[in-house]
């Protein structure tokens, strides 16, 4: 072959050339100091790709000894089975592990066989999760927020008979359920209908309660708006809300950690409002905003919940209600303590002052009387 020589190829050109027909590096290199001579480098090289290596009758005892490895470690790269059983059913989906401070979902393969449900994770040949089919007794699926903000996931509830919940995905989680349904009616057994699945998130926010915290209220699937952070601009990202005696928290679904945490000696007043929420719904929705102190400076924290808001709002202003009835103030005219709550909606008792709001409130009521 004549070489040839082309000012205008590119890297690409070249991979190319080299992939197709090849490369030949034939050089030998004396490297000198002073006119002395040092080292002497002899280079034979070739570069190809392997069909055209192959195709040339280079390196073909390497690559049938290297296909022959991978198909045999291919066949053992399965979960030991027992006597009798035959798989059913493979397919890549993951297991949610939650053990102690680790929560994450591990990906793998399940096997379907006539006697079990195993995930196993080849690179560590392990076996993530497995369970007999005799034991399952429910199953339920539900529809979940995605990480990517607008989509939607398939979660797989598989209850116990000892009701510890176990959560599974898989790339057809629809067809995992059917085909584990189909097993254990063939082996005569049967599902539970309509199964309650029991609330995961208390289990999940056990260890996150400080002592002798109660949770009041909460809400799922209740929508933070993120404040900007870097170049991350501000977003709206799913979760949950949890308003306990103590403070008013943000679980994300996501990252497994409170993002919003604050005292709820700390929040000022509630508000709603009517926004469009970008990624959620083109029309405006309901938005609860929480102003709080933070640092002496007073701050906002906006949540989406669709019907939950009036709920939130009653909520919060329960709680903001009784720390107002439950703080002292003395009367600015005469000095004398008495509850913040009196003070403001009824007056001084002493010298018979009257908060501004409380004189709007009573020449209001003359009005309508009139």
């Amino acid at each position: 072959m004549d070489p040839t020589r082309d000012t205008h190829a590119t890297l690409v050109d070249l991979l190319d050339r080299i992939l197709d027909k090849g490369l030949v590096i034939n050089a030998d290199i004396i490297i000198s100091v002073a006119g002395i001579p040092l080292i002497g480098v002899n280079l034979r090289a070739a570069l190809a790709g392997m069909e055209t290596m192959l195709k040339y009758g280079v390196m073909q005892a390497w690559d049938e000894k290297s296909r022959a490895w991978e198909r045999e470690h291919r066949k053992k790269n399965v979960p030991s089975l027992v006597e009798g059983e035959e798989i059913a059913l493979k397919m890549y989906g993951s297991y949610y592990y939650s053990k102690g401070i680790y929560n994450a979902w591990r990906p793998g393969y399940f096997y379907l066989t006539n006697k079990r449900l195993i995930l196993y994770r080849q690179d560590f040949d392990e076996i993530t999760f497995q369970i007999p089919l005799e034991e399952i007794k429910a199953l339920v699926m539900r529809e979940e927020a995605h990480f990517v903000k607008g989509k939607k996931k398939q979660v797989l509830y598989l209850i116990d008979k000892q009701d510890q919940v176990h959560r599974l995905g898989a790339v057809e989680t629809n067809q995992l359920k059917e085909a584990i349904e189909q097993r254990i009616k063939d082996m005569g057994l049967y599902l539970e209908e309509n199964p309650v699945l029991p609330e995961l998130e208390d289990e999940q926010i056990a260890g996150l309660l400080m002592e002798e915290e109660r949770v009041i209220h909460r809400g799922k699937k209740v929508w933070y708006l993120v404040p900007a952070e870097g170049i991350q601009q501000e977003t709206w990202r799913p979760g949950h809300l949890y308003l306990t005696d103590k403070r008013l928290f943000w679980w994300y679904d996501f990252d497994k950690k409170i993002i919003f945490d604050v005292p709820v000696d700390k929040i000022v007043s509630v508000n709603t409002e009517m926004r469009k929420i970008s990624g959620l719904d083109s029309k405006k929705e309901k938005t609860l905003d929480v102003a709080y102190r933070f640092k002496s400076a007073k701050t906002m924290a906006s949540f989406s919940g669709g019907g939950q808001i009036d709920e939130w709002v009653e909520a919060l202003n329960s709680i903001i209600s009784n720390k107002i009835s439950e703080e002292t103030e003395t009367c600015p005219q005469c000095g004398k303590p008495a509850p913040a709550k009196e003070l403001l909606e009824e007056g001084c008792s002493n010298c018979g002052w009257v908060s501004p709001g409380l004189k709007k409130k009573i020449a209001k009521a003359a009005l309508s009387a009139e």
